[in-house]
């Protein structure tokens, strides 16, 4: 393994090269997350950038909800043995300072979006609980993620205007995530997991919500396996930087989602919190835009273009417009959805933010007691 950039700092965990990772497991991966918007509806900006060493690829996408469209830029390349080199195609993520400020990049292109934006954190990064499941005697995922929300400064053109970017109005959330995660690569045959995890009986329902007020976060996560036994959660008030106050926990956070008649798309939602010491904030969320992940971000494989998958020899850059302006337009590609939504306290305070959705297979509490089930359509039962 040769060395690299990264091995002149005083980071090495184990004996080798800083460019080795801990595990073997081909589904290892260091990946970037950003979100961005005007805190109204003008457009939802998702950008991401991921690493697999084990593969050795690295790649990065951009997608934008503007005007009734989806546009997503994306790029991956081999990785080669310098971690340091955050430039896959057009886009580009620096680290100004370290847990404070990021700048994310995506050069002019034959498909109208650029952008050039730098994060700075309103609050500290927030160490999230640490992910782990198994499926029969094999780790599917064990992660570790970093969760912050911020202002945005810069500018980002998209489908022929140009809008400024000024932290006073424009705001989001980042996060970066490492660890083992199953479905990174090409697909594995299923072999013995058809047995110890057959399709008719699994299901998963994942909620990630980092809420922006003014002077704090409020960040939730809920994941809960087909059931709705709780897999993971979390529910922090964390204040923002300068502000004395400790970080207060709020108790066993608690959602219930409406969604759009025919879709598992969300519509609104409410959340509480319960158990001892709970907090009685109650929080309505009101979707504005949805940056829709499997139209060609790469978090869903789609048979040609996944995470970490390999795209041949030369760099490769493509584009991908989908239309959205129409329910039927989105059936296909409603599935991890992020959704800028505005957010009411019943103490009356408004915050924007994402609200992260995911349901996959089976949900019964929700009423999804098939791979296939969607919320009733109007005026049924």
């Amino acid at each position: 393994m040769p060395l690299s950039r990264a091995d002149d700092y005083l980071i090495h965990q184990y004996p080798e090269p800083i460019d080795t990772v801990f595990t073997g497991d081909r589904h290892f991966y260091d990946r970037y997350y950003f979100n961005m918007h005007a805190s109204d509806d003008t457009l939802f900006a998702v950008m991401g950038m991921g690493q697999y060493p084990n593969l050795g690829v690295t790649d990065a996408f951009v997608s934008v909800n503007h005007h009734q469209q989806q546009t997503t830029v994306r790029a991956s390349r081999e990785l080669g043995s310098d971690r340091l080199d955050t430039k896959v195609g057009p886009i580009r993520v620096e680290v100004i300072e370290g847990l404070r400020s990021l700048r994310v990049i995506c050069e002019p292109n034959e498909w109208g979006l650029a952008l050039d934006v730098t994060f700075r954190g309103t609050t500290e990064a927030l160490a999230e609980p640490k992910s782990w499941t198994r499926v029969g005697t094999r780790v599917t995922q064990e992660t570790y993620r970093l969760a912050q929300v911020g202002s945005y400064e810069g500018f980002i053109e998209i489908d022929g205007e140009r809008y400024e970017v000024t932290p006073d109005r424009w705001g989001g959330a980042r996060d970066h995530s490492w660890g083992v995660r199953h479905g990174i690569g090409e697909p594995e045959p299923r072999g013995i997991r058809s047995k110890v995890s057959p399709e008719m009986a699994m299901g998963f329902f994942h909620n990630w919500l980092p809420i922006q007020f003014d002077d704090h976060m409020v960040k939730i996560t809920i994941d809960n396996d087909h059931a709705g036994r709780r897999l993971l959660e979390e529910a922090v008030r964390l204040y923002n930087l300068g502000d004395p106050r400790e970080p207060e926990h709020l108790g066993r956070p608690e959602i219930d989602i409406s969604y759009h008649p025919g879709t598992r798309e969300v519509a609104g939602a409410e959340v509480w919190f319960s158990g001892p010491g709970a907090s009685d904030l109650r929080i309505r969320t009101t979707p504005l835009k949805t940056v829709y992940l499997k139209a060609g971000s790469g978090y869903m494989y789609d048979g040609y273009w996944g995470h970490g998958v390999w795209q041949g020899d030369d760099e490769k850059v493509e584009g991908v417009i989908t239309p959205i302006g129409e329910p039927t337009q989105r059936l296909g590609i409603s599935f991890l959805n992020e959704t800028l939504s505005r957010h009411e306290t019943n103490d009356g305070r408004v915050g924007y933010g994402m609200h992260e959705n995911l349901i996959s297979g089976l949900y019964l509490p929700d009423g999804f007691d098939s791979p296939t089930a969607v919320a009733p359509q109007t005026g049924t039962s």
